[in-house]
């Protein structure tokens, strides 16, 4: 019987390793703000103390190309995408984990007007890597040279409406699917083969310009959908055929002719949809029907809205910046279930910034003077634990924190930076 016993424990472990790393296999693992593109990653033992001068450096590297995009890292490698020195193309690099280069590779026309440094955080799955150009390519390179194995010329095919700032997507790679929004007269969105780039589905067409919102993947009673973004509405698509299967009107900003800025990617818990932008567009809690078909408003706050540093949501409460000006900004927390402000404070010197969380403690990166916190999680108040400031590089800050493997990537312009923060 022990001996049973012992193996029916054993196969039972085995199916539970078969299925778990089936569902991540499902799900992006690396690229945009984490696992789940959410801004939260699966870390634990993790400091919650810094020293006053901040945590131990472990490398620095001044060669990325000048870019606001975020690191992608993986058990092996960093990819982050920059641009040349005469800024005349984007670049993929690529480093070993403890920083040492392994090759460049121009693979993008940057984007031609305001603010053309590199947005696009690149992903990686199955050797391959991902990339989004500013001239709206979708790129495949290997992982191991930098080799292009196929290209899309996304604005072409699709008939992109451009926004002002031109696109600023971060693919999204799940299942074999390449999910982009060129938010064009052809299409909203559409999934291409990560294999050879062959169109798998598109969706229709909201006649819409884009936005600046990556989008995510959720599952949610047992059915997959994407949740995207245009200049003016939230929709949800169907993963298997492109079909949108609701849409949502966001409030009319106040930034130009063109359409919102919309930039952040929403974040999904329990059947809900959360999302928050700059320029007083505001926040919104959409409920999602059961079969994914319909969405209601539950909630919105007019007061609070988020320009371009992200969200994290953290025992029902979210976590995130408001948008006084371009250069202003306080640090807020929600209530989840019902918006209800439950502080909305200023970082005193400081400005709105970019947030993450990890081992349930926030990371708030500011943008104006490039300063680090470690923030404890509280309704109450805005509770600075530790804080450094980031004195390499060039620009205003506007690249999202990353955390992997215990060690913190910071990016500021041209530069990024490691530190040990386990």
């Amino acid at each position: 019987m022990k001996t049973i016993s012992a193996t029916i424990k054993s196969t039972l472990l085995l199916l539970l390793c078969i299925n778990i790393q089936s569902a991540m296999a499902q799900f992006p693992l690396h690229g945009w703000r984490g696992p789940q593109r959410n801004g939260i990653y699966n870390e634990s033992g993790l400091l919650k103390e810094w020293p006053a001068e901040g945590p131990q450096k472990l490398w620095e590297t001044s060669d990325v190309g000048k870019g606001n995009s975020s690191p992608t890292v993986t058990d092996k490698y960093i990819f982050v995408t920059g641009m040349n020195e005469d800024a005349s193309m984007e670049t993929l690099s690529a480093y070993t984990l403890d920083g040492k280069k392994i090759y460049t590779v121009e693979y993008s026309k940057p984007w031609h007007n305001t603010y053309p440094e590199t947005r696009t955080t690149p992903a990686y799955s199955d050797g391959k890597v991902y990339a989004i150009g500013g001239c709206g390519d979708i790129v495949c390179l290997n992982a191991t040279d930098g080799k292009e194995v196929w290209r899309v010329a996304g604005s072409e095919a699709y008939k992109r409406k451009i926004n002002t700032y031109g696109p600023c997507e971060s693919p999204l790679v799940f299942d074999d699917k390449v999910i982009y929004s060129p938010a064009g007269e052809e299409a909203t969105m559409v999934a291409l083969d990560k294999k050879n780039g062959k169109e798998i589905w598109r969706s229709n067409s909201l006649d819409d310009y884009n936005s600046y919102a990556s989008p995510i993947v959720i599952k949610h009673k047992g059915k997959k959908q994407i949740i995207g973004a245009t200049a003016s509405k939230i929709f949800g698509v169907n993963a298997k055929n492109g079909e949108i299967e609701w849409d949502f009107t966001i409030k009319k900003g106040h930034h130009g002719d063109v359409g919102n800025p919309t930039i952040n990617s929403p974040i999904f818990k329990d059947g809900k949809v959360f999302f928050s932008q700059g320029y007083d567009i505001g926040s919104y809690m959409l409920q999602l029907s059961d079969d994914l078909k319909s969405a209601t408003l539950l909630w919105s706050n007019d007061q609070i809205d988020t320009h371009m540093g992200g969200y994290v949501e953290l025992g029902n409460t979210i976590y995130s910046t408001t948008h006084i000006n371009n250069g202003m900004g306080n640090w807020y927390a929600l209530d989840w279930e019902t918006g209800d402000v439950l502080y909305n404070e200023a970082w005193t010197g400081k400005s709105k910034g970019a947030i993450i969380a990890a081992d349930n403690m926030l990371y708030c990166y500011e943008e104006r003077r490039g300063t680090v916190a470690l923030v404890k999680p509280s309704r109450e108040k805005f509770e600075i634990v530790s804080e450094f400031r980031i004195t390499s590089g060039e620009g205003p800050h506007w690249a999202h924190p990353v955390i992997a493997n215990g060690v913190l990537y910071i990016r500021h312009g041209s530069t990024l930076i490691a530190y040990k923060i386990k």
